[in-house]
């Protein structure tokens, strides 16, 4: 890098697959529109080949140039951004492949009979757990906060499961409101 003639060095201490990257981060922050960013190659800058090329059209979009010194890349030059963008197609391109499998297979499974996802209903603790607030609920004895705290559910999982149940909820009629004489 001092031979390529670089002023401010960085260089990361963990894995290039790791989310934080701290001197990427440092050097997003330092470097201003004119700059050359020189990088020994490629693959040491992005995560994956979509982040690559998200970094890339950033530092594009705000006029620093991006050199990769093994990779033979300049995006000032026309050939380094041709070779970029032969890149962002080829990952589109496997985005696409991708989808288009899984979709397949998803279609070939259903013609097999298979059914994705979760299974409906409630696992065998959630059923007695639903049944015990469905005793709770209709004894009346406690408030709703207070049975769902004592099955160590929230509220939202306690109606959840009366429903599942079918237990009809007992409405309470709103107080009429007193007319008071006016002033």
């Amino acid at each position: 890098m001092t031979q390529a003639g670089c002023e401010l060095i960085y260089q990361e201490k963990a894995s290039g697959a790791l989310a934080a990257r701290v001197e990427l981060d440092k050097l997003l922050l330092q470097v201003r529109p004119g700059d050359t960013m020189y990088i020994y190659k490629l693959d040491r800058l992005g995560r994956s080949l979509k982040h690559l090329l998200d970094l890339v059209a950033e530092l594009q979009r705000r006029g620093i140039g991006l050199v990769s010194l093994t990779d033979a890349i300049n995006t000032a030059s026309a050939q380094g951004r041709l070779v970029l963008n032969l890149f962002a197609s080829l990952a589109e391109f496997e985005r696409e492949l991708i989808r288009e499998r899984t979709l397949a297979g998803l279609a070939a499974a259903r013609a097999r009979g298979r059914v994705g996802g979760r299974k409906p209903g409630l696992s065998e603790e959630a059923q007695r757990t639903a049944r015990a607030a469905e005793l709770l609920y209709k004894a009346r004895e406690l408030s709703v906060d207070d049975m769902a705290r004592s099955l160590r559910i929230c509220k939202a999982t306690f109606y959840k499961y009366l429903h599942h149940r079918g237990v009809a909820l007992h409405v309470q009629p709103l107080p009429s409101p007193v007319a008071t004489p006016a002033p």
